[in-house]
């Protein structure tokens, strides 16, 4: 997808306050900040960090940008929660994923169980599947790990994702890497060993598993390649 190039501004990053906000450096002034993503984020919005921002046009607002991506080194990850899901859509509709070009229909937010999944794409056939997308920002020695914070949510999911295998349905989730130059997928443990169990235990009853990559500048982010994904 591409940004409109009028609303994104740069900037350096100062500090982070509370989950949703920070304070950076904009034209040689401290302003505050929306940040849309309650993960952590620690080893990315880090002092003095080169940070890209998005205007924001409502007036009703507590703050005027979002941050939504920031550099590590010379890598440009984008951090923005909201993005992962526009993305596959994309993806989805142009084809560009393969497992998936089979899917004629795509609908987004559905409710299967207990919970609202991002997609539910439907064959010619009308065979459905479910699918759940988890961004992915953390990235250590060139491996992607998720989560960088216990999810109880993400957990939920993946054994939602198991019923709806088990009745009849196909079922996928799709970790959505925000960076490009990484490796593999793995789950992190030492963050949250249950999700790693839950996870091996969708892949043991064949819920697909699959991590995908991103190019991302400053004016864009779009799915770029298949990531070897290591349980």
């Amino acid at each position: 997808m591409i940004f409109d190039k009028s609303n994104i501004v740069k900037a350096k990053f100062i500090s982070r306050p509370n989950r949703f906000e920070a304070c950076v450096y904009k034209d040689n002034s401290k302003i505050m900040i929306h940040v849309p993503n309650t993960g952590r984020c620690k080893e990315i919005l880090i002092p003095g960090a080169r940070v890209i921002l998005r205007k924001e046009n409502n007036p009703s607002r507590k703050t005027e940008y979002d941050l939504i991506a920031a550099y590590k080194g010379e890598n440009l990850i984008n951090i923005d929660s909201q993005i992962p899901n526009k993305v596959v859509y994309e993806a989805l509709n142009m084809k560009k994923i393969d497992f998936f070009r089979k899917y004629i229909k795509v609908e987004r937010e559905k409710i299967f169980g207990n919970s609202r999944f991002d997609f539910e794409l439907w064959d010619r056939n009308n065979r459905r599947c479910f699918l759940e997308v988890k961004g992915v920002t953390f990235e250590k020695n060139g491996i992607a790990l998720f989560p960088d914070a216990p999810t109880e949510r993400g957990r939920k999911h993946l054994l939602e994702l198991v019923e709806a295998k088990k009745s009849g349905l196909e079922a996928a989730i799709l970790f959505l890497i925000q960076m490009t130059g990484v490796k593999c997928f793995t789950p992190y443990d030492e963050v949250d060993r249950k999700f790693g169990e839950d996870l091996r235990y969708a892949w043991q009853n064949d819920v697909k598993i699959f991590a995908y990559d991103c190019n991302v500048g400053e004016y864009f982010i779009i799915l770029k390649d298949k990531i070897p994904v290591k349980l």
